[in-house]
């Protein structure tokens, strides 16, 4: 006897059987296995590990990046921007997380319509352009950094997100939520090594413009190497691709899609304080300073164990309910940041808050994923959802900022932070609950 997750397209009739509901969270045992066609996911092979090596470096480089902005937050406020209030600054990194999740409107029936490996080409271009037009900006000039860190970049890093955690399902089925769990710890991976580097450059001899260089011809050398790696499967499918207007009239009737969204948007409005604001938050509680900039490289490190281990972990608790698990303990954790005043607070906090973030994020596209009755307009829902969690990062950020002030009161925008997150996790407890009426 044989221990599998169950198949997608075979369970995944939500709204017709009840049962199948549960099949989503459990792990099944079968005798016998379905016969395999030519089509279905080979759940291995050597092109299907590069493919997911290439995803990991294009997450390591994108949304790595972003969660390392905490950097660039900390060397604009005190250094480079200056005359800038902290929720002025803020909106770059909030900007460019918008639109890396917005974007995917764009990239996700392009996906869907075949355009894969022009997404990720023309992304990849933007993301390393960006950075080294980032490097010319000189100190004062807020509207260019805006433009060229937060809109270009973010643009870049919106054509590839998508697309590359949905070309995960073209080679994985029974592994799926294993392997696109292991391809988004690259974002996390990215957020320690990019940090440490970022620090040592911007804050040492070399200075912001060679630093920010020599950084962005790091990340150009990644994405090459990415590009180069991934390749696509022929699906088998009887349907035309689904348009933006039929999947949205198919969402717009799917409560469990639509408590997804929600919850993952109200939720993600107070996702991102720690990320911005960790760093910053320690050197002013007068924490030593170098020590602090390593601040957001143990939340990191924390949240790649989460992701690796979050889809091994899901094979036995449910992805719904792990995520109902990591959305609460996110929420408490940033309520208790109010709580930060010396070294074990900062790396007791930065280890917990790195975990379930981790997990938290390695198990949305998965939980996506697990509700999508057809994968044909999996790009399609990507798009949708993701727009929508998409507002909670260009809000999250300011909001919190203005609430801080330039008098740095912190208990306000961690209670704020941390109950707006509780709210949005409270949406995934109503899935759970809705899933048990019906069993």
């Amino acid at each position: 006897m044989s221990m599998a997750q169950p198949r997608i397209r075979d369970t995944l009739v939500v709204h017709d059987k009840p049962n199948a509901l549960e099949e989503l969270e459990d792990v099944q045992s079968s005798n016998s296995s379905p016969p395999v066609s030519e089509f279905d996911p080979p759940d291995g092979g050597f092109w299907a590990w590069a493919t997911a090596f290439g995803c990991f470096l294009i997450q390591f480089c994108g949304f790595g990046y972003v969660s390392s902005f905490g950097v660039y937050q900390d060397f604009y406020t005190r250094i480079y921007l200056a005359n800038q209030p902290p929720s002025a600054i803020s909106w770059i990194g909030a900007l460019t997380s918008f639109l890396a999740d917005n974007v995917t409107l764009i990239s996700g029936p392009l996906y869907d319509r075949g355009w894969f490996y022009q997404l990720m080409i023309v992304g990849s271009a933007l993301q390393s352009l960006s950075l080294f037009a980032l490097s010319l900006a000189k100190p004062g000039q807020f509207y260019l950094i805006f433009m060229v860190q937060g809109v270009l970049s973010g643009f870049g890093m919106g054509l590839t997100y998508g697309p590359c955690m949905a070309v995960i399902s073209q080679h994985f089925s029974k592994r799926r939520t294993l392997v696109m769990s292991l391809v988004a710890s690259g974002s996390p991976m990215g957020a320690v090594i990019h940090p440490i580097m970022l620090n040592h450059l911007l804050n040492g001899p070399v200075g912001f413009a060679r630093g920010v260089r020599a950084s962005a011809g790091f990340v150009s050398a990644l994405l090459l190497i990415a590009c180069l790696s991934m390749r696509t499967r022929a699906l088998s499918t009887s349907k035309p691709t689904i348009g933006y207007s039929a999947a949205v009239r198919k969402c717009s009737r799917d409560v469990f899609f639509i408590l997804i969204t929600a919850g993952a948007t109200i939720f993600q409005i107070g996702y991102y304080f720690p990320i911005f604001y960790l760093q910053l938050d320690s050197i002013k509680h007068g924490i030593d300073v170098h020590f602090s900039f390593y601040s957001l490289v143990i939340m990191n490190a924390a949240c790649v164990i989460g992701r690796c281990t979050a889809g091994m972990i899901a094979v036995y608790t449910g992805v719904l309910n792990f995520t109902i698990a990591s959305t609460v303990a996110c929420s408490a954790i940033i309520i208790a940041m109010i709580a930060l005043s010396d070294v074990v607070s900062v790396v007791v906090l930065g280890l917990a808050y790195g975990y379930f973030s981790g997990v938290y994020v390695a198990l949305m596209v998965p939980l996506v994923t697990a509700f999508t009755p057809d994968l044909s307009e999996l790009g399609a829902r990507f798009g949708i959802c993701f727009a929508f969690t998409a507002l909670s990062g260009l809000i999250g950020g300011p909001i919190s900022g203005a609430l801080l002030s330039s008098q740095y009161r912190w208990w306000i925008a961690s209670l704020f932070s941390g109950l707006i997150s509780f709210v949005g996790s409270s949406m995934f407890v109503v899935m759970r609950l809705m899933i048990y009426r019906r069993r």
